[in-house]
């Protein structure tokens, strides 16, 4: 047996073993895509090919911590209804052999080539990192090629998550980089056949433009082209928190500008958060055939209290957030819910006219663990206006101070801990809970909250409440169940 066929083996042995505690989880969900066991982390190679897109994810099917990761696998006719696959990477070889960390696909004469960064300690812990390329003919089994990039003078080997696209007549890849002098950068490559990389120089980050010195440390760039303008999603270490903003461990976020690929120049503005929630990091599109740019990120942050989670005690942990449509409006990215997630609407669900006075009620049909409810039509005449979700999570506008805060029970110690942001004007709010999720899109998805929250399982009541005369319509859909 060869070292991938031990490995496949021994991550279905683990699957086996823990799947009836997996799934007796009061907290696992019902529309997200989650780990079989074990963990998940960032999303890898999303593509669509041969009209099925494919999502790969960092799974660690041995434990609820991290390590050498695989690349598990899920394919979607309909991004609602996924299929698990089999493993599509098991870091077997020795350009790999702790770990085969993030990429990214591209489909070139019909196949799919897959890029990765193969991650090699030694006894010491000293690392090294490979940019490794896989190809497959059928989407489902891959061929490694092995390395195709070596760490180039002037970085560290924190040096991974490859993201490629063709341009032109040309490939040009971005590498999330350290640089000697210990700064996040975004290091450029360009190809002219997959196989053979031309080091370009910095992009972004380092010591040039707007994002200089910005961290220690960029992860999983993602740069490409939207309604005519050049978006770079990156998410960088190291940020010190300035007021509301940047008050996770780690962030992701994006920068807008022009991207020249003669020059391998990038011109760019200020760097804005993706998500003003607790969990999001690692964020990864694709461009499908209808023309849409669609984004899954992970629900979750590295080294942000993972042990602590609920779920690790049923021998599993982390999710991917719900697609999402990107757009730019006013020079902002807008994410909106994927549109064919309206297949998961169970019935014409129900509407409700509500009118407060300063007062918390109870509407007994909008309620639920597994919904979708839209607000509409809100009009708030001073003071505040919020929504409690399951007694564990509380979503609040103040008009006077025109600030949106999610306040969720910490599952670390039970206090209440809070995300913010400035917003104008509430005007619509579309809510996703799946039983131990929350995701939030505001006017539109102009501002997105995502986070996980674990309530009493058996808790599935949603109160309004308003300091002073409030009205607005909500719309509530039950959702049906595609993961177990």
């Amino acid at each position: 047996m060869t070292r991938d066929e031990q490995l496949r083996k021994e991550a279905a042995e683990a699957v086996s073993e823990h799947k009836n505690t997996v799934v007796s989880d009061p907290y696992r969900l019902h529309y997200h895509m989650m780990p079989p066991v074990g963990l998940l982390n960032d999303p890898n190679g999303f593509i669509q090919w041969k009209g099925t897109y494919h999502l790969f994810y960092q799974w660690m099917p041995f434990k609820t911590g991290h390590g050498a990761k695989f690349w598990g696998h899920y394919s979607s006719t309909d991004l609602v209804h996924w299929k698990e696959e089999e493993i599509a990477l098991a870091p077997s070889e020795w350009f790999e052999k702790n770990g085969c960390y993030s990429g990214s696909a591209i489909e070139h004469k019909e196949r799919i080539y897959a890029f990765y960064t193969g991650n090699v300690k030694d006894e010491e812990g000293n690392r090294e990192s490979y940019q490794c390329l896989a190809v497959s003919d059928d989407g489902l089994t891959f061929e490694k090629k092995g390395p195709v990039i070596e760490v180039p003078k002037g970085y560290t080997a924190h040096f991974r998550d490859p993201k490629v696209w063709e341009q032109g007549d040309r490939y040009y890849m971005v590498v999330g980089a350290q640089t000697e002098d210990l700064k996040g950068a975004v290091a450029l490559f360009s190809s002219d056949n997959l196989t053979e990389w031309t080091h370009e120089g910095i992009l972004a980050g380092g010591d040039k433009g707007r994002i200089k010195d910005f961290g220690y440390m960029f992860e999983c760039p993602d740069l490409f082209s939207l309604d005519e303008q050049d978006v770079l999603i990156f998410s960088p270490q190291g940020l010190e928190a300035e007021g509301m903003k940047y008050q996770n461990v780690y962030q992701a976020g994006y920068v807008i500008g022009k991207f020249d690929p003669e020059t391998f120049s990038f011109d760019h503005g200020e760097f804005e958060e993706l998500d003003r929630g607790f969990d999001f990091y690692a964020p990864q599109t694709t461009v499908d055939a209808k023309g849409r740019r669609i984004l899954f990120a992970w629900m979750s942050v590295p080294d942000q209290d993972e042990q602590a989670h609920p779920t690790v005690d049923y021998k599993w942990l982390h999710i991917m957030t719900l697609p999402r449509e990107l757009t730019i409006v006013d020079h902002k990215v807008i994410q909106k819910p994927a549109r064919e997630l309206e297949e998961l609407r169970e019935g014409s669900g129900v509407i409700h006219q509500a009118q407060l006075n300063g007062e918390t009620i109870f509407l007994p049909e909008i309620n639920g663990k597994t919904i979708e409810l839209m607000l509409e039509e809100i009009v708030i005449e001073k003071g505040w206006f919020e929504i409690n979700i399951h007694g564990a999570a509380r979503l609040v506008y103040s008009s006077e101070q025109q600030l949106v805060t999610l306040e969720r029970k910490s599952y670390v110690d039970g206090t209440m801990e809070r995300r913010q942001c400035q917003l104008n004007d509430l005007e619509s709010l579309q809510v996703f809970v799946d039983i131990s999720s929350i995701e939030v899109f505001i006017n539109e998805g102009r501002e997105t909250f995502s986070a996980r929250f674990f309530p009493d399982p058996k808790n599935s009541e949603i109160t309004f409440g308003s300091s002073h005369k409030c009205s607005f319509v909500a719309k509530k859909w039950d959702l049906k169940k595609v993961f177990s």
